[in-house]
């Protein structure tokens, strides 16, 4: 008879605790089995949640959620937390629209106490929840886990500073595993193993005999009268030195952590040991856990920077398949080609150089190529100080990480008006990693700033083109792009760039105009292609600049037509169509004019053709957006004004 699975057994904490310790090592393999399973159906986040199965399991063992609260940076790892806290059945819609979050989320479970997506924030909300508690007088403890990648932020050391002063017993579990997305860099990020005598030694420091025993010294050294705080202070530093030659501890304990480790991340029976004696002492802890990410799937174990997020894909054994003619590729290409032929080109990435299309740069230049980390400040005034040496350089970060570093952009790259360009990929509407992931708000935030240029390539050509003009420009150059198959031969979309102009995509002599930005230019041309089948003619406009406008040019562009519709693939309150609108009432330009664009709210997971739709941005919503706008009845007069002029 089949044996029942360990999995089906556990639909909360509790459950988990009833399980005899020798058959963890099972569980930990079954739930192995439905992440492989269900991401390879659905994509997803695969070897940061197969690296991180032991520790999840011995966290909830150990601890009592939701009174002992879970805090998980950037969050992307907590698939077997959401496994382990009620949503086995449900584990299927992770990702989907309507299904599970990828990522911790407050409505879906008492389990998931902040929201994440972004890197080195947990220390800091996790202090926060338990300053909070400590204040209303509740018990329970608080756990951060943070990742040898993420405590790369500069936020992680802030936190670590105001942790290690206030003394809270707040717990952090370092999880080393030498790889964020992708490789490391920093001294904080590199080990050499597991030495058993340091894990021996700081296992001991961590029980609660010893801190006693430690107490006890410490009051009665101090208690010496005259000569006890020297002899204490003589004491402490020995101590120190003796410690620093087994255990990797000095900047944890400088800052005025207890330190426990390394510990082997994937041992169970030793996790829930180490666990249960930090659990009790009642100050500031930094538990080191060594794993290894992709645990458990061979071909994640061997790289786990291509299996950090995948496609859905057919079986966890295939391959992972990925279009390439992306428009990230596409940057990357371009920026390949033209620093072969420029030796003043550097690129800059935080942690991303996979993900924005520079591996061949790295490869081929490097010397010329800088990961500094998940450290997105840090790039940008990096990058301006490169630029203020006389070089050229080509900072690549996602869309929503550019949030972390507006005041970067104005106060060290705009002010002096140097000449960085920053490549915004994602920007726009961005497959299933929800409402932190959205490239939404990089036009309402930049579009403000003095100075800068922001430009919308809407296909390969245009995009070599606006590189080109970029490199050559001397100034700050901003450009934004989706994550999304990026067209080639479109017509118009090769001619050269002006300042302030876009060119036409399409050309006739009637009265609508259609105006689009670069990562809606298919959308918009299948707009139009709807809108001919049902008898309606309307020119398309690709702006191409989003910041600066020609103002003059703009104006008697669109003088020439009754009604103007534009479509903007970015928040639609502060956006390119509120400029246009505004510079229309100004000048007192007589036209019908609208605009659309992503709506005032956060957007939960889904495809991006999915999110498209739902937002009216996809060809067939622009199409029945400008049928309503125009209005039946000025269709039907203009149609009869035709009849009678023929």
């Amino acid at each position: 008879m089949k044996q029942e699975p360990l999995l089906d057994r556990i639909n909360s904490p509790e459950k988990l605790k009833e399980l005899p310790l020798a058959s963890l090592p099972v569980l930990a393999s079954e739930i192995r089995e439905r992440i492989i399973d269900v991401v390879g159906n659905n994509g997803g986040h695969m070897a940061s949640n197969l690296g991180v199965v032991e520790l999840t399991i011995a966290m909830h063992r150990v601890f009592n959620s939701p009174v002992d609260q879970f805090v998980w940076d950037v969050g992307h790892q907590c698939y077997t937390h959401k496994i382990l806290t009620g949503r086995n059945d449900i584990f299927d819609s992770i990702r989907l629209k309507g299904g599970l979050s990828g990522f911790p989320k407050r409505e879906e479970s008492v389990h998931d106490v902040v929201e994440t997506g972004h890197a080195s924030t947990s220390i800091s909300a996790a202090l926060g929840i338990l300053v909070g508690k400590r204040l209303k007088g509740e018990k329970g403890k608080v756990i951060a886990v943070i990742g040898d990648g993420a405590i790369t932020g500069g936020m992680a050391f802030e936190a670590l500073n105001h942790s290690g002063h206030l003394r809270k017993d707040l717990i952090i579990i370092y999880n080393d595993n030498n790889m964020s997305i992708s490789r490391n860099v920093g001294g904080l990020s590199s080990r050499s193993g597991i030495s058993k005598t340091s894990s021996y030694v700081s296992r001991i420091t961590a029980t609660r005999s010893y801190q006693r025993i430690r107490d006890l010294i410490d009051k009665g050294l101090l208690g010496i009268p005259f000569l006890g705080y020297r002899i204490f202070q003589f004491v402490m530093r020995m101590k120190r030195g003796v410690k620093a030659l087994f255990l990797k501890e000095t900047i944890f304990s400088e800052l005025g952590f207890e330190y426990v480790g390394p510990i082997d991340g994937h041992s169970i029976s030793m996790l829930t040991k180490v666990l249960e004696n930090i659990k009790k002492l009642q100050k500031p802890v930094i538990v080191h856990v060594v794993t290894k990410k992709g645990k458990g799937f061979s071909k994640a174990e061997d790289n786990p920077a291509d299996y950090h997020g995948v496609s859905p894909i057919p079986s966890p054994d295939d391959k992972i398949s990925l279009n390439k003619h992306t428009f990230t590729s596409v940057f990357g290409a371009i920026l390949f080609k033209n620093a072969g032929k420029d030796n003043s080109i550097v690129a800059i990435t935080a942690a991303m150089g996979k993900g924005t299309g520079l591996k061949s740069f790295q490869g081929e230049f490097p010397e010329r190529f800088f990961d500094v980390g998940i450290a997105e400040q840090h790039a940008l005034t990096f990058g301006a100080g490169l630029a203020a040496s006389g070089f050229k350089p080509v900072i690549a970060i996602y869309s929503t990480f550019m949030q972390r570093a507006v005041d970067q952009l104005i106060h060290d790259i705009a002010i002096p008006k140097l000449p960085v360009i920053i490549a915004m990929d994602r920007s726009g509407l961005v497959s299933s990693d929800g409402e932190t992931h959205q490239g939404s708000f990089d036009i309402p935030l930049f579009i403000s700033i003095p100075g800068l240029v922001i430009l919308a390539p809407g296909s390969e050509e245009e995009f070599d083109l606006m590189m080109t003009y970029a490199l050559n420009s001397n100034r700050t150059v901003l450009f934004r792009y989706p994550k999304a198959e990026c067209p080639i031969g479109i017509s118009g979309t090769d001619l050269p760039v002006e300042t302030g102009r876009g060119v036409f995509l399409k050309r006739t002599s009637c009265q609508f105009l259609l105006i689009t930005i670069g990562g809606l230019v298919t959308e918009a041309l299948s707009g139009c292609e709807i809108l001919q089948t049902q008898g309606l003619d309307i020119d398309l406009y690709n702006i191409r600049f989003i910041k600066p406008i020609d103002e003059k040019y703009l104006l008697e562009l669109i003088s020439g037509y009754s009604h103007v519709f534009l479509v903007e693939d970015g928040s639609k309150k502060g956006g390119i169509g509120d400029s246009v609108a505004s510079l229309i009432a100004e000048n007192n330009i007589d036209i019908f004019f609208q605009h659309n664009g992503i709506p005032e709210k956060f957007l939960s997971q889904a495809l991006r053709s999915e999110l498209l739709k739902d937002c009216g941005l996809d060809g067939s919503g622009i199409a029945a957006s400008v049928n309503k706008f125009i209005g039946t009845e000025t269709l039907i007069k203009m149609k009869f004004l035709e009849k009678q002029i023929i």
